[in-house]
């Protein structure tokens, strides 16, 4: 553990993390033996160039390589480690790397590249999960599944029914593309298999620009998640919209999306906290009422931070009273609650600029010293607490 002790600041009783050996080997030793759980995500957007120089995430022998190197991770950690998340937020590193090339390896695919690295994460996805399965899950008896990312969709106007199904779409593209084969039947959403394929003939594309699972795999993807992971970080409203112009995903969903003006923000961060009561009920009515972890919520601070970030904690707790309502109210099974973050921390093309930190972390002294926000201090109450104040 850190030389500060952040655990005994916050009492954590879980901590999420990425890979490495004896590293690795270290922080789960000592996570145990400081009464914290390890949940492990084995990828987290960080692809050896050697497999991005073969195709990356585009070309399907990167299946067999993710499965390799799950099997090492669940032979070498898993008798300590008993949860896995295999791939962090597949659907943000399809869109993001391959589709709009935003992230690494930032090579745009309009059209296709998303479409196409969501198809072989889905399956590499499925295949290290049968591996557990099947070599160490009678051992080990830990569970598997992999994080999805899911901010809310909202019509615009509620009363409009082209921004009801622009909404719908919305999910179906972004959060059911995954969710549905991997929860449900083995298959894409019909309202996504559908729209691509209609936009894609008028484009002039003699076959749809989604690929199809054959019936083999559909058996192999479906079924293979032990819990339902989600990250919940924001809301957006929805209008319809014929979209014209090049093809790309977006154009393919023909929506609009955007923040009510009236919603606070930092960066792309909008204060939204009923949205993730309302994320809860669609995965509970929508996924057979599974167990539900959220890995990932937060809020950031833009640089130079404060150290009294009241305003953000503020956030936080209106997010756990609606995780109390999804509960209580609408009997959500959500068994684990991971904040984001516990340090402040690289933000991918936010660089160190976005501070999701519970504890403040000054990048230019090269020893890296760590001091607790407020909120830190206050969600190490409600880890004590197990529960806000005024709350059973």
């Amino acid at each position: 553990m850190p030389a500060e002790h952040t655990r005994g600041d916050l009492h954590c009783h879980a901590f999420r993390f990425g890979s490495r050996i004896d590293y690795y080997n270290k922080i789960i030793d000592d996570l145990l033996t400081n009464g914290v759980t390890p949940i492990v995500t084995l990828y987290h957007f960080d692809l050896p160039q050697a497999l991005e120089d073969r195709g990356g995430w585009l070309s399907e022998t990167i299946i067999d390589s993710f499965d390799k190197y799950a099997q090492f991770c669940f032979r070498t950690f898993g008798d300590r480690v008993k949860q896995w998340i295999t791939i962090n937020e597949p659907n943000t590193l399809a869109l993001a790397a391959y589709e709009l090339g935003i992230f690494a390896p930032g090579v745009p695919h309009f059209g296709t590249g998303g479409y196409q690295a969501a198809h072989n994460l889905i399956k590499a996805h499925a295949k290290s999960w049968h591996s557990y399965d099947s070599l160490f899950r009678k051992e080990q008896k830990g569970i598997v599944s992999l994080s999805l990312f899911a901010g809310w969709v909202e019509p615009a106007d509620p009363h409009s029914v082209s921004d009801q199904e622009a909404a719908q779409r919305a999910l179906a593209f972004h959060f059911d593309l995954f969710a549905k084969p991997i929860f449900l039947d083995g298959d894409y959403p019909d309202a996504v298999k559908s729209q691509v394929a209609s936009v894609s003939q008028k484009q002039g594309y003699p076959a749809s620009r989604l690929p199809e699972f054959t019936e083999e795999e559909k058996k192999m993807v479906k079924g293979t998640a032990d819990f339902f992971a989600v990250q919940y970080y924001t809301t957006r409203l929805v209008k319809g919209q014929n979209k014209k112009g090049e093809q790309s995903l977006f154009r393919d969903m023909e929506i609009d999306m955007f923040p009510d003006p009236s919603w606070k923000n930092v960066n792309w961060v909008y204060v939204v906290p009923w949205g993730i009561r309302k994320l809860l009920s669609y995965i509970k009515d929508t996924y057979n009422n599974p167990v539900i972890y959220i890995t990932e919520n937060g809020f950031p601070q833009s640089d130079p931070a404060s150290l009294d970030d009241t305003q953000r904690w503020e956030y936080f707790r209106q997010t756990l009273q609606e995780l109390f309502k999804a509960i209580q109210l609408d009997k959500v099974n959500l068994q684990v609650y991971c904040l984001w973050s516990l340090l402040d921390n690289f933000e991918w093309i936010h660089g160190y600029s976005s501070r999701f930190g519970l504890f403040h972390v000054d990048f230019e002294d090269p020893a890296r010293p760590r001091v607790p926000y407020t909120s830190a201090k206050e969600y190490a109450k409600v880890i004590r607490n197990n529960g806000l104040e005024g709350h059973p």
